[in-house]
């Protein structure tokens, strides 16, 4: 039975099997081309097992770092950020609002606070 060219219609399971796995291609010099070929076989590997390994090993890189990420600016926050409480509520107020942080920068001034070593110096401890 010959196939017209006109009726290129792939079989669902075929169509199903290419949706679930896409083809990846990529241009990489010969040298490393050739060594994929020589040293996955010797693993017993294919290009797809090896992409796998990658996909998974790069996942896990990427977690630390997110995590280390997300850790950092909370301990960064926990440092410099400037909060108070609520005085009818309670609940904590970061100052982040420029007018806000230029009246609390005025007040403390005014207030007396300043570096302990300078306020010692000064001998107002």
């Amino acid at each position: 039975m010959n196939k017209s060219k006109t009726n290129n219609k792939k079989p669902p399971s075929r169509e199903r099997y290419e949706k679930e796995n896409p083809t990846v291609s990529a241009r990489v010099p010969k040298e490393t081309r050739d060594k994929l070929l020589e040293v996955l076989p010797k693993l017993g590997m294919s290009l797809s097992d090896a992409f796998t390994v990658l996909a998974g090993e790069l996942e896990v890189k990427a977690v630390p770092i997110d995590e280390a990420r997300r850790q950092g600016y909370e301990e960064a926050k926990k440092l410099y950020m400037v909060t108070y409480q609520c005085f009818m509520c309670g609940k904590t107020i970061a100052i982040t609002n420029p007018e806000t942080k230029r009246v609390v920068s005025k007040f403390l001034t005014t207030h007396g606070w300043g570096h302990t070593k300078c306020i010692e110096q000064m001998g107002h401890t």
